[in-house]
């Protein structure tokens, strides 16, 4: 499969499992909702505190695995190199996630303030390797 086949399958079904590279080299698996960018990224919320955001940080590497709602149906890993944009400047960025995955919220205001208080960031992670079954 190649990154666009892959973008193709995360815009479809944006369940994924994201692994990370913990200090002693194990692997940290987060279920996360994703969505593809505008760039072709694939992008992630989460808070700043999380072991995930911690990892990447350290390390940029990143594996996800995306399946269907059907689990043993099709699915696609993905390899990549994340890139963590931060408060304030992933406030924007992450209004545009939210649309992507959501729409329109009913209150953009209570929305950036809870990405605020929640001090969320956003992951970018470029598309290294894919392939699919």
């Amino acid at each position: 499969m190649d990154a666009d086949g892959a973008r193709d399958f995360v815009r479809q079904h944006g369940r994924i499992v994201l692994g990370t590279i913990r200090r002693d080299g194990r692997v940290q698996l987060s279920p996360v909702i994703a969505a593809v960018g505008d760039d072709g990224r694939i992008e992630i919320s989460t808070r700043e505190a999380t072991a995930k955001a911690r990892n990447l940080r350290r390390d940029p590497r990143a594996t996800l695995c995306a399946l269907t709602d059907a689990f043993f149906g099709r699915w696609v890993q993905i390899e990549g190199t994340a890139e963590i944009l931060s408060l304030p400047d992933a406030m924007e960025p992450l209004v545009a996630y939210y649309r992507r995955l959501s729409g329109e919220h009913e209150n953009w205001d209570d929305y950036r303030r809870a990405m605020d208080e929640q001090q969320r960031c956003l992951l970018r992670i470029t598309i290294d390797r894919a392939v699919g079954g």
